[in-house]
């Protein structure tokens, strides 16, 4: 399987072709999108299995994402709840969900060899927070953990960024995905960096918006009230827009299921 090699530029066309397929079906994909917060919220409910269980639900609605964003091209109207019998497929779960604990498994992993070696630091600036300190000790402690975490985060979320619909669509191992994905993403490790950018300043963006809103004397609940419809849309362009970046990226040789 072949990864097209695309220019800086592709990770701004990414964005835009993201929102663009959002304006066709756009209360279907922000009620996707209202889903997914729903599951981020109900995982947070429940420390520590809830997020090990989103974690590792991530692959599937990954492909459940990208199957609305291919019917949205095909003109097929997108009804959020039937995007899960995608895992009443044959095979299909066992699949995804596997790949889903190994996702995890490699975050914890990449956790550990973060933090680990560098407990005792921890420990001992967290020994040092007084109200005269405050928590400028643990905040200057946990930089060089969080910095190493990071950068093997990054590598784990390149290996799985395409990896869940080359299974899907492709029907190849777990391992052959990982790999294309990984050399898909170092081949366009540029597009993706521009990509990363542009969404990053919307985000910014966002948080400018509030601020703004609050420095108008509008109320801090207000403030919040108007900034979540936006976030919720924001997040629909986004998962839209993981779609251009697989389609354009294996374009030659993908496939429908």
């Amino acid at each position: 399987m072949q990864a097209a090699s695309l220019p800086l530029s592709a990770g701004w066309y990414w964005v835009r072709d993201g929102f663009l397929l959002f304006r066709r079906q756009p209360m279907a994909m922000f009620t996707w999108a209202l889903s997914i917060g729903m599951l981020v919220l109900v995982a947070s409910m429940m420390v520590p299995i809830g997020p090990l269980l989103f974690v590792t639900l991530m692959p599937a609605v990954t492909v459940m994402t990208l199957n609305a964003c291919r019917d949205i091209e095909n003109d097929i109207p997108v009804k959020p709840l039937r995007l899960w019998t995608l895992l009443g497929q044959p095979g299909m779960a066992p699949k995804l969900l596997g790949m889903g604990a190994i996702y995890a498994a490699s975050v914890l992993a990449a956790g550990f060899i973060a933090f680990v070696p560098f407990m005792h630091q921890l420990a001992a600036a967290a020994d040092t927070v007084t109200e005269a300190t405050g928590m400028a000790p643990l905040y200057e402690a946990v930089q060089t953990p969080l910095m190493l975490f990071g950068i093997l985060y990054l590598i784990i979320a390149a290996l799985f960024w395409h990896a869940p619909v080359l299974v899907a669509w492709h029907q190849i191992s777990v391992r052959k995905a990982l790999f294309f994905s990984g050399v898909a993403c170092w081949r366009n490790k540029g597009a993706f960096i521009v990509y990363g950018l542009v969404w990053g300043t919307l985000v910014l963006a966002l948080e400018v918006l509030a601020g703004l809103l609050q420095s108008l004397g509008v109320s801090p609940g207000l403030s919040a009230f108007i900034q979540m419809p936006l976030s919720f849309v924001m997040a629909a362009g986004l998962y839209c827009s993981f779609y251009p970046t697989y389609i354009s990226v294996f374009r030659d040789s993908a496939e429908t299921a």
